[in-house]
Order: C-alpha cells, then structure tokens, then sequence
C-alpha cells in the first residue's frame, strides 16, 4: 500500500466519518435531583419555556459550528443559516433532514473539496524543517488551481515525499539510528493509542519491510496527521449526532404542545391525558439519552486529552532529538481535546435541563 494512498484514504476517513474511544463518566451535577413539579397553572409559561429553550440551544449550536474548525463548507452554510432573517425557522430548517446542514456534507464529498482539503492538511501536518519539499509542494498547489491540486494529490505528495526523504537521507543532521525504546513505543501506539487513525499510522510505520526511516517519519508528520483526522472526524461525528438530536427534538415538542393542546376539548380527556403524558415522555427520554451520550464524548475527550498530555511529557523529556517535533503539536492537541471535553459538559448539561423540563409537563399534565 502506497504512503500517498494511505494518507489520501486517511483524509476520506477524517472527513467523512470518524472515531473516539467512548466511555461513561458522570459529573457531580448529572445526579442533581430534579427540580420540583410545576403546578398546573404554569402550563402554558412551561411549554412555551422548553420550545424557547430548545431553540435557543439549537441557535447556540448552530453558531458553534460556524465558529469551528470544521470544513468551510459546513461553517459558512452555518452563517448563512444565523444571518437568515426568518430567524428561528431558518435554523430549524438548516438541522432538518435534507436541509442546509446536509447539503453541505454532500458537498464534502465532491473530489475538488477532498482535494483542497489534502493540500490543506500536508500544509499543517508537514514542518518546513521536517519535510520542505511536501510543505512547499502543498502551499504551491493551495496557490494554484483545481487541477493542481488533483496533480498534487495523484502523485506531486508522493514525488515531494520522495525528495525529502533523499535530503534526510543525505544530511547527517537528520539521519539518526531509531532507538529500540522508540519503535516499541510506535508499537504501544499502534495497538492502544485512543485515535483510530493515530493508530493506523502507527501501524503503518511498523508494517512488514517498513525501515527507520518510516518511524522517523511517523514521528515527523504521521503522528501529528493522524491527530488530526482523529480530532476532524470526531468533530464531524458529533455535528451529525447532535444535527439529528436537534431536529428531533424540534419535533418531540412541537407534538408534546399539540397532545397537551387537546386535552382541554377532548371528549375523553384521560385518553387525550394518558396521549400528552407519552409526548413528553418521549422528549425526556430522548433528553436522557442525548446526555447519556454527550458524557460519553467527555469520556472520550478527557482519554484523548490525557494521552496527548502524557505525550507532550514525554516528548520534553526524552534526550533524542526524534521526540523533538512531535512536543509542541502534542501540547496543542491535548489542549484542544480539553476544550472539546469542557463543550461536551455544557451540551450534556443542556439536555439534562431538557429532561428536567420534560418530566415536569409529564408530571403536569397528570393533573
């Protein structure tokens, strides 16, 4: 398998899909006791209250992916979703199935986007001092047009790879023997590192006739693509869970509002009331299982974090200078998987407030 396909293959997986190691860990404030029950003359402030709060969110949300590092098109279709003048309809419209959100996914798909977005990341992932052919190669076909940018990814990455190997193959300051201690952590890497494709760049270094070279070049710039896509694509696979747990939502509550609406001029109001306490059933339940799952992306943030942390350690500490490239980039990686972790607490927390509100009108329309 080429490096130049791996590497293309790894930015298809980045960008379209993506993994976290998942676990479960609750914060202090998930066990609160659940405020009390409204009395039944707040009915409507209540009701009124959680589609408000609802859309408040999905606003918030919306503005968090266009001030993210996901793909342009996915956050400038965000800011023209916020600077719609229908408002609250525009946003609802933009998270539903097939609306703007979608669209730009699709979009994500066409080979002139894939292809940008190869260049892009050899230019982040590829130092001058490291790889100066690859790095200038990128930024030449970032500056070009779309046909340079296909040129590049179809074999100008692949022939620039092969100059910057033979200038550190010739250049006594970057030949270095790889340490026995190093390629058994490349291992450790390849069989326990929480990112998947951190992972299968670690095994690409180790693969069967793979030299020192190519762990010198897992840590040059494999490491740091791999932590990359793994941080891409676990950010694209929460935008689609929570772009889904949004529209649905919207949803849940617009048929909550119209099962308690009945209730009044039903002619057998326990049936209309047993139906509107289901319709707020079923939000809270969907509620809970929504922060069920963002405690389990803080898990996975936090595992992330901390490997990338101890990395960071350990990278200032070695003496060899193959650790060298790899510290800055591991600091900056754990502090942006910290981040990741402290948003994951604040969307759970909102819908832990969902569910609260949810029981509440369950428990109101029992009368």
């Amino acid at each position: 398998m080429s490096r130049k396909l791996w590497v293309a293959q790894a930015v298809v997986a980045g960008l379209l899909a993506g993994g976290a190691a998942v676990a479960t860990v609750t914060p202090a404030w998930a066990d609160a006791p659940a405020p009390a029950v409204v009395q039944a003359d707040q009915s409507a402030d209540q009701t009124v209250s959680a589609k408000a709060a609802a859309a408040e969110e999905a606003r918030n949300y919306v503005h968090r992916l266009a001030m993210s590092r996901l793909p342009a098109e996915i956050r400038t279709s965000a800011w023209n979703a916020l600077r719609n003048s229908r408002g609250d309809e525009a946003i609802a419209e933009w998270l539903a199935p097939g609306g703007g959100y979608d669209y730009a996914k699709q979009r994500l798909r066409d080979t002139r986007v894939r292809n940008k977005a190869f260049c892009e990341r050899v230019v982040q992932t590829h130092t001058a001092e490291f790889s100066p052919a690859a790095r200038a190669a990128a930024t030449r076909a970032l500056k070009g047009t779309d046909a340079d940018r296909a040129a590049f990814v179809r074999t100008g990455y692949a022939e620039a790879q092969q100059r910057d190997r033979a200038t550190r193959a010739a250049d006594e300051g970057h030949r270095r023997e790889i340490a026995a201690r190093d390629r058994e952590f490349v291992r450790s890497v390849a069989e326990g590192d929480p990112g998947e494709q951190v992972r299968v760049a670690a095994q690409w270094a180790l693969r069967p006739g793979a030299t020192d070279a190519d762990i010198a070049e897992f840590f040059g710039y494999g490491w740091v693509t791999g932590a990359s896509l793994d941080l891409e694509g676990y950010r694209l696979r929460t935008a689609d869970a929570e772009r889904m747990r949004h529209a649905t939502l919207s949803r849940l509550i617009k048929q909550a509002e119209a099962a308690e609406a009945a209730v009044n001029d039903a002619v057998d109001a326990a049936k209309a009331r047993a139906e509107a306490e289901r319709a707020w059933q079923a939000v809270a339940e969907h509620a809970g299982a929504a922060q069920r799952a963002w405690l389990a992306e803080q898990a996975a943030a936090k595992a992330q974090a901390e490997n990338w942390q101890r990395v960071a350690r350990l990278a200032r500490e070695a003496a060899d200078g193959i650790w060298r490239g790899i510290a800055d980039p591991a600091e900056a990686t754990g502090d942006t998987w910290a981040k990741e972790g402290a948003q994951a607490v604040e969307t759970a927390r909102f819908w832990r407030d969902m569910y609260d509100r949810a029981q509440a009108a369950e428990s109101r329309v029992k009368g």
